[in-house]
């Protein structure tokens, strides 16, 4: 078992993974959950907040100018027209149409089983309590480009919006070298009910959700991922808006015993390596053999591969195994880095599951690789990242909600509890909490 650092990320460079023992391995965890902190981030804030600001003073003209700085292409018209989302969908491969028609299904049946019910209950003294469901009016999904494309992503914010009965979906997803999205994610946008989707990303797209412009309305939700800018531009939006996460870049952490198999835990690796050269691939094994051929095994995988420059930089860089003396180890390291994704490769998944605290899904046996995640198994692929699976979870449809408390008293239940309200107003100095109150008591 040996580490290094490769000489670059070409295609030709060595697949090098940082292997540590147990107790170094709680500070490499940690470094690898912050890995997008430091002076890179507050450079990318200062810049976002300048678009954010473009955006809200200049609108659509701000949206054409920044797209062409930044992606190169002037988006005229903004918005896409919904007959060119029918022809993306005709022309479709048809075996491409039916695994898109396959994950929507899935996707539409697991979140339904998600809606809240409302709440109606009635107290001691004859009062009414209850919550009400409702969703918001418009909600803004974001669908990253760039160095793939993502119909998965289309599906995965469209389906809960939709469950949760949002009337409008705004997709903004940014314009491709010839000026219009990939047309597969504009064909899983048809599938899903999308009609106004607009020919912008990056953090302007979010300020045009958040903002509103002469073309793209303000939204109430933000949803979906994007990289560090348009994350950041959620996180300066928030409170104009409702977001769903902030959602860092992706991660994957693969705890295995003696019965994994070298060569599916290396393509579960790289299956994260390749979103991202900030993507962490964590590998957490009772087997020193696993660890020692795991190197090899990934360079095997690695020949060839039509993202290899992303997939070594991300191994190279934020890449790591440690042999654990037990499961229990194992499990407690996990806990601590909270991952996106957690596979469990061991003899008994559900039992190891039964002892995970924090993880944004779970993914158990050899026959559950991430992937089967990301695209249909049904629960939501829109995770917590960097750590923040210790509080949050996946994107689902009460994102899309939100709920109203209903109260109703009767003379009853207010001569039952009043003298307390008044006890409790009057604590805390507020007289004329106390006397509304009091006026009904004595009226």
């Amino acid at each position: 078992m040996t580490s290094g650092t490769a000489t670059g990320p070409e295609a030709g460079a060595a697949a090098t993974i940082t292997c540590l023992s147990q107790a170094e391995a709680a500070a490499r965890l940690e470094a690898i959950a912050g890995r997008t902190g430091g002076d890179q981030m507050a450079a990318a804030a200062a810049s976002v907040e300048a678009i954010l600001e473009q955006v809200r003073r200049e609108g659509d003209q701000a949206l054409l100018e920044l797209s062409e700085r930044f992606d190169g292409v002037r988006p005229e018209p903004l918005r896409i027209p919904a007959e060119r989302l029918a022809e993306a969908w005709d022309a479709c491969d048809p075996q491409l149409r039916e695994a898109l028609e396959l994950a929507h299904r899935r996707i539409l049946e697991f979140h339904r089983r998600q809606l809240p019910a409302d709440l109606d209950v009635q107290g001691p003294h004859g009062e009414r309590l209850g919550r009400r469901w409702r969703p918001v009016e418009r909600a803004g999904l974001y669908v990253p480009g760039g160095r793939a494309a993502y119909p998965s992503t289309v599906l995965m914010n469209a389906v809960p919006a939709t469950v949760a009965g949002v009337q409008r979906l705004v997709m903004v997803t940014p314009p491709g070298p010839g000026g219009d999205p990939n047309p597969t994610v504009l064909a899983a946008a048809h599938l899903a009910g999308i009609e106004e989707i607009y020919r912008v990303g990056g953090a302007q797209a979010v300020a045009a959700l958040a903002y509103g412009t002469e073309s793209i309305p303000r939204v109430d939700v933000i949803s979906g991922p994007g990289n560090l800018y348009v994350t950041l531009a959620k996180k300066a939006v928030y409170g104009r808006v409702a977001i769903d996460s902030l959602a860092g870049p992706s991660e994957v952490l693969v705890i295995a015993d003696h019965t994994a198999r070298v060569d599916q835990v290396a393509a579960d690796l790289l299956a994260q390596a390749e979103h991202d050269p900030l993507a962490a691939a964590i590998l957490l094994t009772t087997s020193a053999e696993l660890a020692a051929a795991l190197p090899e095994a990934l360079e095997q995988q690695l020949a060839g591969h039509p993202r290899a420059g992303i997939t070594r930089t991300a191994i190279r860089d934020w890449g790591l195994v440690v042999v654990c003396d037990d499961l229990d180890t194992a499990a407690a390291l996990s806990d601590r880095f909270a991952p996106e994704h957690l596979e469990l490769l061991v003899e008994d998944p559900e039992s190891l599951a039964g002892r995970i605290q924090h993880a944004g899904a779970i993914f158990m046996g050899p026959y559950t690789p991430e992937a089967v995640g990301d695209y249909l198994a049904g629960p939501n692929h829109t995770l917590p990242t960097s750590g923040t699976a210790r509080f949050a979870g996946a994107l689902s449809v009460e994102t899309f909600l939100r709920h109203t408390s209903l109260i109703r008293f009767n003379r009853q239940a207010l001569e039952a509890t009043g003298a307390a309200v008044i006890t409790l107003a009057e604590s805390e100095g507020l007289h004329s909490h106390a006397e509304s109150v009091r006026r009904r008591l004595e009226g």
